[in-house]
């Protein structure tokens, strides 16, 4: 192909939009696709969730074995965290962390997709090509939460779960999955746009996928980190994945205040990776060279 290149940059590829009822049809029908292609690998899925449950149990004799015969552990500020609530925190966090991060497969889908130039024919669709990567992380979720039932009664039956600490302790829980779950998305489509710089994203993504188990709380809850990494964690994005609503839930972030404060920190993350997203999208929109010919 010989022609000139054309850079995207220079005008929207993205110029045909659609009504707000269409648009939210081809959001669902992306994210149904999304979920039918990962529920083919059931096989994959199988052992992803054997793997899960494999870490509950680990964590669980791990806490186990060091927590102090007494059965409760001071954790800073005069608190006490007995057993049960640790054990309960590390299965509810742990199935957490695995939906926040289970679409590995769409990444390397869109790896694919750009190192091959497929990615100009999603460029040209009436639906933004972020809202496409969006839409289908959501479908991937979708496919794995019937694995993520079967993770929370394996957790049930292994005396890993807890009742939440009350009535106001779940509805903040409830409302926190939604930021929770938002910011989780959006950082892994801001991850997936690395694609745009390097093709090769595999190691990055590996590094990614540690530094958010370990700093969203996921293996060690922020209460028995010490006072300086506690701090270096609440100052990043994955502690309000994990964290914040494993912790609302038990009730260790109680009273009004601070579960208001905690809630306004999760939606305040959303809407910086939000804003965060439109900045790198924007940067790796103006990289596609697309050859005509």
């Amino acid at each position: 192909m010989t022609a000139p290149a054309a850079r995207w940059g220079t005008a929207r590829p993205e110029a045909a939009r659609l009504g707000p009822g269409r648009r939210l049809a081809a959001y669902a029908a992306l994210a149904r696709v999304q979920a039918r292609t990962q529920r083919v690998y059931r096989t994959d899925f199988l052992f992803g969730m054997v793997g899960l449950l494999l870490q509950i149990y680990l964590l669980r004799l791990v806490w186990t074995a060091v927590y102090p015969e007494s059965g409760s552990a001071g954790a800073g500020a005069g608190r006490e965290i007995t057993l049960a609530t640790q054990l309960a925190y590390v299965s509810l966090a742990s199935v957490q962390a695995w939906l926040a991060n289970s679409d590995a497969r769409s990444l390397a889908t869109i790896q694919l997709r750009i190192r091959e130039g497929a990615v100009a024919l999603d460029l040209v669709r009436p639906v933004r090509f972020t809202a496409q990567l969006i839409a289908a992380r959501a479908g991937a979720t979708l496919a794995v939460l019937p694995f993520a039932g079967c993770a929370l009664v394996f957790s049930v039956l292994a005396g890993g779960a807890q009742a939440p600490a009350s009535a106001p302790a779940l509805l903040a829980y409830a409302a926190s999955l939604v930021p929770a779950y938002t910011s989780a998305l959006l950082l892994g489509v801001i991850v997936s746009m690395i694609s745009f710089w390097t093709l090769e994203l595999d190691g990055f993504y590996s590094v990614y996928l540690m530094t958010a188990h370990f700093f969203s709380g996921a293996l060690v809850p922020l209460w028995f980190m010490p006072d300086w990494l506690a701090d270096v964690t609440r100052l990043l994005p994955f502690q309000t994945m994990v964290y914040v609503p494993t912790a609302l839930y038990l009730g260790q972030i109680d009273g009004v205040r601070a579960v208001l404060q905690a809630l306004a920190v999760q939606c305040g993350w959303a809407v910086a990776l939000w804003l965060l997203l439109r900045l790198v999208w924007s940067r790796a929109l103006r990289r596609v060279v697309v050859q005509g010919g």
